[in-house]
């Protein structure tokens, strides 16, 4: 499977030559850093961020031949966290395809890694086993997808604050309106006018879009009620 500019990629800090920083991607040989896109900035010591035989994450900002760009400074903290998620995750189903598949192992991850990562193949054969079906037949497609559907998964929470304001009489009626058609998220209280959402899902990128859809929810409401609605992106 090729890199894609702007994908999100593990990597494994191998060498620091003056101010730029080699890495392995996982998967897809070396790619480099320049000191620019390591931290916003000015940077003192580079080893406050990067350390050889590390594991970082980073955005993939150019591809010119052989040659990968990257950012270490442009991945998000919900981006960081997904990936390392998924990583942990996806060792666990090279595991399961361990004891099922023994010395075949090798050569199924080869051909599910041409066209996908083998976390999102193996997610994906959950809903529509087919694909899974045709490289390793029904018989060990069912063994194997037995077994990640009895895996206890860690639930993926996101959280954000909110603002509901009004100078209407009623407006703390108006506002417990809004908040009382929200069935899909935990809402708590934190001083006047301030609000916290937690939702969460099987997966980080599930639970961030359930939020996103409930604060999409809250804006067309408080709009119809002449509510004050913002949300704290800290």
């Amino acid at each position: 499977m090729d890199l894609d500019v702007g994908e999100i990629v593990l990597c494994t800090v191998d060498r620091i030559v003056g101010t730029v920083v080699f890495v392995r991607i996982e998967g897809h040989g070396e790619g480099s850093i320049i000191l620019s896109e390591i931290a916003p900035g000015r940077i003192r010591n580079l080893r406050e961020y990067v350390i050889p035989k590390k594991k970082i994450v980073c955005k993939v900002l150019r591809i010119s031949g052989d040659r990968i760009d990257l950012s270490l400074r442009r991945v998000t903290k919900k981006e960081k966290k997904e990936l390392i998620e998924q990583f942990k995750q996806e060792k666990s189903y090279i595991s399961v395809l361990k004891s099922i598949l023994g010395k075949e192992v090798d050569k199924v991850i080869e051909e599910i890694t041409k066209e996908d990562k083998i976390y999102d193949f193996l997610e994906e054969a959950k809903e529509n086993p087919k694909k899974l079906e045709k490289i390793v037949g029904k018989t060990n497609t069912k063994k194997i997808l037995d077994i990640l559907k009895k895996q206890k998964q860690k639930k993926a929470i996101v959280k954000k604050q909110i603002h509901l304001t009004t100078t209407k009489s009623n407006g703390l009626e108006l506002i417990k309106d809004v908040l009382g058609i929200i069935k899909e998220a935990e809402i708590k209280y934190i001083s006047a006018g301030q609000y916290s959402i937690k939702t969460e899902s099987n997966d980080l990128k599930s639970a961030d879009n359930i939020l996103k859809e409930i604060l999409s929810k809250i804006e067309k409401e408080t709009k119809q009620k002449g509510i004050e609605f913002s949300i704290d992106e800290k």
